[in-house]
């Protein structure tokens, strides 16, 4: 609908002005109309001519539209438009535009690295990335949903030496006293051990970087009998069931992990096929001058000769268009990789521009407990994904007398996503759980009260006559639903879903409490803005990875 009206305004400027216009349309106060038009403003200087004359002009011709109840000029020359019930019916049932439809976009988040555990920010991550990609698969892209982590590198080698530790030697049989529901947080004391060893003790130190030589090895030699590589393996892939099992819990779903080991070899690969072009020698080491372009240098081949985790980006950039052959890369990470993957786009730009130009790289904030510390895996006073949600767990419990896991996931997603994306989140368990205020299980909650309404009747719903005032602004705000999907989308922000659905709820409780649905001689016109309510309602909340019960 907004489209063929701002189509159908820029036909009315070529014909009256010869002017190609791009129309856009935005939505005024509902007393000023449905949408608003400031093109006679836009093209007046163009034309010389008043802008408030134009708007007549266009007008005019703009009222014989057959969509239209009313078209009015407003101020110097803003359009207003108000739509006919039966448009805006229209609009309210109209499918989602699908703007991205053969395109083939990757996404790419979460991202946490074996032998290491998942913290607050990969809960978050995870959250943001299932929203985002959730939009775009809407907007009609298939989207590809992948994990990149670190499966070599110098944690592994810190990690493998307390195991080493810890179990008396390379035995890998001594692995089975380690309970199964013990094995992540088992090795994340060993990572923790290893890192203040590393730091602390020479001695080591040399073992550690030692170790993680060999782990290279493993995979370079596919050394699967060894001792220590059978420890290594066996533990790396505790870490994959434990991701699993925590993704399965939150709903989170992944169509590919890329181990580190998998993009090293190629980003070693690709980084030397471009010394002397786009990477130079320094100190024994291979970089990349990011200071020639208003960033900073890094290394991406150390001096033993190891791809860092610039070279693996890189190596994961090229994995990712050989599999997918995409479109589009989204890769969504925390605040401080922001600088650094300026840097790895800027190098990746000088040999392959499309695939530094195909990438969006989008960055979120730190998430905190109210009253909480700052994360810090080394010294193992992190925040953990599952601390985040066992206290939204316990508030609800403590709220309703009741364990709920659909309201406890909706309660830490939306407590999520309804924050722009970027800023710290200060995450309040109590706030989140709460069904009298902007969050998740109110919005369950809201939506489960509309099917019980729905319930209670077997009368029509269908709206057929003139609306009357609350029930036309009631079809107004469902109408706006796919407007605040196109933003979401084109801004990569969920964000503004929530507010939507926030406001949505927030009207029709105003309509419900002025307007009788049972009983009334309009109950089958009120019955189907109920059912349009609780489909809209379904339909963002399933965006935003949250569940709509029937009932709560």
């Amino acid at each position: 609908m907004r489209q063929e009206l701002a189509a159908a305004v820029a036909e009315i400027v070529k014909k009256l002005f010869n002017l190609d216009v791009q129309v856009d349309l935005t939505r005024p106060d509902e007393q000023f109309g449905d949408y608003a038009s400031n093109v006679a403003l836009q093209i007046s200087k163009q034309l010389g001519k008043n802008p408030r004359e134009i708007a007549e002009a266009i007008v005019a011709e703009l009222r014989t539209h057959g969509v239209l109840a009313d078209v009015q000029i407003a101020g110097p020359g803003f359009i207003n438009m108000t739509l006919n019930d039966a448009a805006l019916l229209e609009l309210a049932q109209e499918p989602l535009p699908q703007g991205l439809k053969g395109q083939v976009i990757v996404a790419e988040y979460s991202d946490p690295n074996p032998f290491k555990v998942l913290h607050a920010g990969h809960l978050y991550t995870s959250v943001v990335g299932d929203a985002i990609a959730n939009l775009l698969e809407r907007a009609g892209a298939s989207v590809h949903r992948v994990n990149f982590g670190g499966d070599v590198g110098l944690h592994v080698g810190k990690t493998l030496w307390a195991m080493l530790k810890k179990l008396g030697g390379e035995d890998p049989a001594n692995l089975q006293s380690i309970a199964e529901d013990k094995r992540a947080e088992w090795m994340a004391e060993c990572y923790v051990d290893g890192t203040n060893a590393y730091e602390d003790d020479e001695a080591a130190k040399t073992e550690i970087i030692a170790l993680n030589k060999q782990v290279y090895q493993f995979h370079a030699e596919n050394d699967r009998e060894s001792s220590l590589a059978q420890i290594y393996w066996t533990t790396r892939q505790w870490s994959y069931d434990y991701f699993d099992s925590f993704y399965a819990r939150i709903g989170s779903k992944f169509e590919k992990y890329y181990p580190e080991s998998q993009t090293a070899p190629v980003g070693l690969e690709t980084v030397k096929s471009h010394i002397g072009k786009v990477f130079v020698e320094s100190d024994g080491a291979i970089v990349f001058k990011g200071d020639d372009h208003g960033l900073h240098t890094r290394v991406f081949i150390n001096g033993e000769g190891l791809p860092t985790y610039e070279a693996k980006d890189i190596g994961l950039i090229m994995l990712k268009k050989q599999d997918y052959d995409f479109d589009r890369s989204v890769v969504i990470t925390g605040n401080e990789q922001a600088q650094y993957m300026a840097v790895v786009l800027k190098a990746v730009e000088q040999f392959a521009p499309e695939l530094s130009q195909a990438t969006t790289h989008l960055t979120h904030g730190m998430v905190k407990l109210e009253g909480g510390t700052k994360m810090s895996s080394r010294k193992g006073n992190i925040l953990r994904a599952v601390d985040v949600l066992d206290a939204a767990h316990e508030a609800n419990k403590e709220a309703t007398g009741q364990e709920n896991e659909q309201a406890v996931l909706a309660a830490v997603k939306y407590a999520f996503l309804k924050q722009r994306l970027g800023a710290d989140i200060i995450y309040d368990p109590k706030e989140s759980v709460s069904i009298l205020g902007n969050s998740g299980p109110y919005l369950q909650y809201a939506h489960a009260r509309a099917r019980s309404i729905l319930a209670k009747s077997e009368a029509g719903r269908t709206i057929t006559e003139t609306l009357q005032a609350d029930e036309r602004k009631l079809l107004r705000k469902i109408g706006e639903f796919n407007e605040a999907v196109e933003r979401a989308t084109a801004e990569l922000l969920p964000s503004y879903i929530c507010t939507y659905l926030y406001e949505l709820s927030q009207d029709f409780n105003r309509f419900y409490e002025h307007n009788r649905v049972l009983g009334d001689e309009r109950e089958t016109v009120r019955l189907g803005l109920v059912e349009g309510y609780a489909e809209t309602l379904k339909s963002g909340l399933s965006l935003l990875g949250i569940p709509a019960p029937e009932r709560m």
